[in-house]
């Protein structure tokens, strides 16, 4: 890790072997940070880092908030795997959030244990031991009094016509931190960081010069 005047900052992979948690389930709690406080980052030398305090403070204070699970379904085989619908009727939520789960999961949601190919679309199958485990975990955030489920806010997906991608803002933070790179540079280094494509990442920087 790295200190700066006497505090301890992480980056991403430090923060993997200081929580515990995967790298998908952070970067899923900082996608949703316009609804979950997650602590903002401090850029060194182009790579995100975060102030630990500061972290483990948000972090238990996030694992703590009051969560209502009492609408989860507890009965039932454990391994028996459940297509979306009864997954569904599992947590006692309308159907639409577990396609919503799928397209935007939330932290800690589980790998399907079987995927059904359908004519137009796929169909995720997960068991009942799968959902209780991921609800029981708090920071799947699931049942969070006076939340909403994880992800961009339906409002602004209707407003927007579609959900705002939060890798343009990830490129936007990257090219500020490093005005004078270029785009290529910039890719690459998204591209080593997060993921996916030194391609995808150069379009992505591209439309985050053009917001």
């Amino acid at each position: 890790m790295k200190t700066v005047e006497g505090r301890q900052w992480a980056n991403r992979e430090e923060l993997i072997e200081h929580s515990g948690y995967s790298r998908d389930t952070l970067w899923k709690l900082w996608r949703d940070r316009g609804t979950n406080g997650h602590p903002e980052a401090r850029d060194f030398d182009g790579v995100m880092h975060w102030d630990v305090q500061v972290w483990d403070a948000w972090f238990a204070a996030h694992c703590k908030r009051p969560r209502d699970l009492s609408g989860v379904d507890r009965t039932g085989d454990p391994d028996e795997p459940l297509p979306p619908a009864a997954q569904a009727r599992v947590l006692g939520v309308d159907p639409a959030r577990i396609t919503q789960y799928t397209k935007h999961p939330p932290p800690a949601w589980p790998d399907p244990v079987r995927i059904e190919q359908l004519t137009t679309r796929t169909r995720e199958y997960r068991t009942r031991a799968q959902l209780w485990a991921w609800v029981d975990n708090p920071v799947s955030g699931f049942g969070t009094r006076g939340g909403r489920p994880p992800g961009p806010d339906p409002k602004v997906r209707a407003a927007k016509g579609k959900a705002p991608d939060p890798r343009v803002r990830l490129a936007a933070e990257a090219l500020a931190a490093a005005p004078g790179r270029k785009a290529g540079q910039v890719a690459a280094d998204l591209a080593a960081r997060h993921g996916q494509s030194v391609d995808t990442w150069r379009r992505i920087v591209t439309q985050a010069r053009q917001s």
